[in-house]
């Protein structure tokens, strides 16, 4: 038995986009409260920690509201591969890590903003209007 949910399919894409908006809006806030001590407890530079901070903060919002949505899903995935890759070639993290915190979770990031990119978002978004 299967159901046609089809006419639900722009409604789930905008509550996809709020999460994943919501979740990098805060990543990205955190790492612009305190960069010194967000950048010292990722291991990068104070720089960088800002403009991933500013790169998070502002994708997340394009996200949310679809602005340039498939180039805000291509930058959060770029970030969330750079994540993986400090999870697991510097932080030697595996993909469950230690109470939770490996790359699976950014993992299913990359998923999530793939799904944005490939559909643009879509109805309820700004570049569609």
């Amino acid at each position: 038995m299967t159901f046609d949910l089809s006419p639900y399919v722009d409604w789930s894409l905008l509550l996809l986009r709020i999460m994943v908006g919501i979740v990098f809006v805060t990543s990205g806030y955190g790492h612009l409260k305190a960069p010194k001590q967000r950048a010292e407890s990722i291991g990068l530079s104070v720089g960088f920690t800002i403009f991933l901070g500013l790169a998070e903060l502002l994708g997340g919002i394009a996200i949310i509201v679809g602005f340039l949505t498939q180039w805000a899903a291509i930058g959060l995935v770029l970030i969330m591969l750079g994540a993986i890759y400090m999870k697991i070639v510097k932080w030697k993290t595996g993909f469950w890590g230690e109470k939770s915190s490996g790359w699976h979770y950014e993992l299913m990031f990359i998923v999530m903003n793939l799904v944005i990119l490939c559909t643009g978002g879509g109805y309820f978004s700004l570049m569609r209007r």
